[in-house]
């Protein structure tokens, strides 16, 4: 994301504190190394979380690459790239989808576009919109791609990656689809949660609360998380929430539900999981976060 972007989408959503992902390099690196081998990382920004259907393996999508954690809990690089990964979401057995930018040192456009892994995260091949866009936020349901493109500000979707139909424009930190209707998407704005009740081609006003982050995976279990970190749960697709607990390490990063009452988190100091519909959280991964993006 350039800085006119950034700075246009930090004014339009003040909830942007990890809206304007990437503006600038901002990160911290010391004895790491590639090849799925252990590393010792100052990661400044966690961008997303999935949990790989076949294992139940975590992978954690930041700024510095794609990880997982070790024996004793701490960042593993997968593979060897150490890219910036935006939108990052698991589609089905070892095959994520994700945007974002290359590394300092390596080539290629400042936007990747869509890229995908077929190989859990070890290798990455372009699909479309490289050098176009970059998809702050993923979801894949419905056999669909649901994506939205914070270059052009606008939600597109694509059934195979590669041709893509443009949706409304808005100004959006997160998106989720329903598991159930592949018309109902929702998307985190300034004034709260915006719904479209047509793929994304139109979305009425947002409404309260305002929440950073969304993610749905079950039908009745709909989860949302506030930028002080506080949990908040609808078993009604959005029409009334509750609040459920509160995620330990200050601001959120990234959030994914992966059941009804299972659910990922990511915060400053580092990815928690919880298996009680939020009410608690154990840590999965310990991470040195700079907050920064």
């Amino acid at each position: 994301m350039n800085k006119r972007h950034a700075a246009v989408a930090a004014a339009a959503l003040p909830l942007a504190f990890v809206l304007a992902g990437c503006v600038g390099d901002g990160r911290k690196e010391s004895g790491s190394s590639g090849g799925d081998q252990p590393s010792d990382v100052t990661i400044s920004h966690i961008h997303g979380l999935g949990l790989d259907p076949s294992d139940q393996r975590l992978y954690v999508a930041t700024h510095e690459g794609v990880y997982t954690p070790d024996s004793d809990g701490k960042p593993r690089l997968v593979g060897d790239s150490k890219d910036d990964f935006m939108g990052f979401t698991v589609a089905q057995k070892n095959t994520f989808y994700a945007s974002g930018h290359p590394a300092p040192d390596a080539e290629g456009h400042a936007d990747k576009g869509l890229i995908r892994s077929t190989d859990g995260g070890k290798t990455w091949k372009s699909l479309s919109l490289s050098g176009e866009s970059d998809f702050h936020a993923l979801d894949y349901a419905h056999d669909t791609v649901y994506g939205y493109d914070a270059t052009n500000g606008l939600l597109r979707t694509s059934k195979d990656g590669v041709a893509w139909k443009d949706g409304a424009e808005l100004q959006a930190l997160d998106i989720a689809v329903s598991p159930k209707d592949p018309g109902l998407v929702l998307a985190t704005t300034a004034e709260g949660i915006a719904r479209s009740t047509d793929g994304g081609k139109t979305f009425a006003k947002g409404k309260q609360p305002a929440l950073a982050f969304v993610s749905w995976q079950a039908d009745d279990a709909l989860y949302g998380i506030d930028p002080t970190g506080a949990v908040h749960l609808s078993s009604d697709g959005g029409s009334t929430w509750k609040k459920a607990g509160t995620v330990p390490g200050g601001q959120p990063q990234a959030l994914t539900a992966v059941g009804t009452d299972r659910v990922l988190a990511a915060t400053q100091n580092g990815v928690y999981e919880s298996k009680d519909g939020g009410q608690s959280f154990t840590k999965r991964l310990a991470v040195e976060s700079t907050g920064g993006h």
